[in-house]
């Protein structure tokens, strides 16, 4: 269990690094681009991101593959809160950036259109993982980050380490991220569901 919640601290950490390059870039497009640092090292390292993992719960939904999914949210929460709170500290001009940011996403989104965003940037994340996995390749990951990110999609971990450099702590702010991790998770099964009901068909 220790090992499961260390990778998901482990990923976390990582998602601090991508969201911080992001703040601290004045042009969105270049930090979009780098914010992909911090996957393709969840990747090629073999870190547990709850993102990259819960599309492939339809496929393998075991105990085991459960546990890794819970832990690894659970650790990557403690990683993105940890670094999002020590950064704030360290470099304010990240604080700053996050709390515009978080702010913008409280005043300006009905709760269901971050439930909408979340999905689709949980869509984007399957196939950046998957097509990694599948095609050991990381053009997936280069290309899938960006979009989400520049979409306005909402990535749940990602969330987590902004609303903890911002320093905003509020019900609101923990409901909205429940419904991204919602949006997340739903976004992340659909392909494989749909495909998984393609393929029984098809054996019939």
């Amino acid at each position: 269990m220790l090992k499961k919640l260390l990778s998901g601290v482990s990923a976390g950490i990582l998602i601090s690094i991508g969201g911080s390059i992001y703040l601290s870039c004045e042009n969105k497009v270049v930090g979009a681009v780098l914010f992909s640092v911090a996957l393709l090292c969840i990747c090629y390292k073999g870190y547990s991101l709850f993102t990259g993992k819960i599309g492939f719960i339809p496929e393998k939904h075991n105990k085991e593959a459960v546990s890794v999914l819970l832990l690894g949210l659970l650790g990557n929460a403690v990683g993105t809160i940890a670094f999002g709170w020590l950064l704030r500290a360290a470099i304010p001009a990240i604080g700053a950036a996050a709390e515009t940011l978080c702010q913008g996403k409280l005043d300006n989104q009905a709760l269901w259109q971050t439930l909408v965003r979340g999905l689709m940037c949980g869509v984007l994340m399957y196939l950046a993982v998957s097509i990694f996995r599948d095609n050991k390749t990381p053009l997936g990951i280069l290309f899938c980050i960006p979009v989400f990110i520049l979409s306005g999609f909402e990535h749940s971990i990602a969330d987590i380490y902004y609303f903890a450099a911002s320093g905003i702590v509020s019900l609101r702010a923990f409901v909205f991220l429940w419904v991204v991790i919602a949006g997340n998770a739903i976004g992340a099964v659909i392909l494989p569901l749909l495909n998984f009901k393609k393929a029984g068909e098809a054996n019939a």
